[in-house]
């Protein structure tokens, strides 16, 4: 099996986790005051990871170029806002359908990552992506909004738009992770790691004081819950980014649509949530998908 598929289904189960502990979170902050969790406490620990692996490769430091630089911002920011819109999403009543346009992203990353990088793309690869992406789309949609007129209105062009800002900030990662000048995939993926985000924490440090200055008291005062969240975040993103630098962006976000069945497997085991036959539908439609994927890149 290659190295990157373990990794990917390390990041996507972290991202699960990181998501759970930010609901908690967002018990006693904003919205965004528990957005910001994830950046502002993972930043010390993403910090520490790049010192202690520059320490132990002993080739020091890279050539930090121009390159690096400004795909590592744009991904940053792309993110932040990408993020934006799906909290906007939030204050609509009926939502479902339009986050599930954000699961859009492994198709339009696919698209970005051949424009802007040269990556390519087999017919193989392509089909298991689409029909994985079906299953998620299923999954994440509610009964009784499956008609054409609850796809076609501003908030699914909104999902579409945060799902594209999503997709590029994989590609744009795994360009800045590829930019450095020496390095195994970990050794680039810390320092692009630490990179990003310090940027997107002074970024939200900065968008909390504009716009909800309580809650940057508040959000240090819960810690201890918002340091599991930087933890879990921290290495989501650090699992993330290796798999960006080992793998096509557009296989390794395909790959991550496995999140979907490990939150409807919490859903069921721990919450003890009832699943439709629909969900069930996609998520063998997901694993299909996934399967294929991973058959197609040469991991069986």
């Amino acid at each position: 099996m290659e190295l990157w598929i373990p990794i990917t289904i390390a990041a996507a189960f972290s991202q699960n986790l990181r998501s759970a502990l930010q609901k908690k979170l967002k018990a006693t902050l904003s919205t965004w005051g528990a957005t910001a969790a994830r950046f502002i406490f993972a930043a010390p620990f993403a910090l520490i990871l790049a010192c202690v692996v520059i320490a132990l490769s002993g080739d020091g430091l890279p050539q930090i170029n121009l390159t690096f630089l400004g795909y590592g911002a744009f991904g940053g920011i792309a993110q932040i806002a990408a993020t934006g819109l799906l909290i906007h999403l939030f204050s609509y009543q009926n939502f479902s359908v339009a986050t599930a346009y954000t699961k859009t992203e492994p198709i339009q990353t696919a698209l970005f990552g051949i424009i802007l990088l040269g990556d390519t793309l087999s017919l193989e690869i392509a089909i298991a992506i689409l029909v994985s992406l079906i299953g998620v789309i299923l999954v994440s949609i509610p009964a009784g909004e499956l008609s054409p007129k609850s796809w076609l209105n501003k908030k699914a062009a909104i999902g579409i738009l945060s799902g594209g800002l999503f997709g590029l900030s994989a590609v744009a990662y795994r360009g800045a992770s590829l930019s450095l000048d020496f390095g195994d995939a970990f050794y680039r993926a810390s320092i692009t790691l630490a990179f990003v985000t310090v940027l997107q924490s002074i970024i939200m440090l900065v968008v909390l004081r504009v716009r909800e200055p309580s809650q940057t008291a508040k959000l240090f005062r819960e810690w201890r819950t918002a340091g599991l969240v930087g933890v879990a975040g921290m290495l989501g993103s650090l699992a993330w980014f290796t798999a960006f630098t080992l793998q096509n962006a557009a296989h390794v976000r395909a790959l991550g649509q496995i999140e979907v069945i490990f939150t409807l497997a919490a859903s069921f085991f721990f919450f003890k949530e009832r699943i439709t036959t629909r969900e069930v539908g996609g998520v063998c439609l997901v694993s299909i998908g996934i399967l294929a994927l991973v058959l197609a890149s040469g991991g069986g």
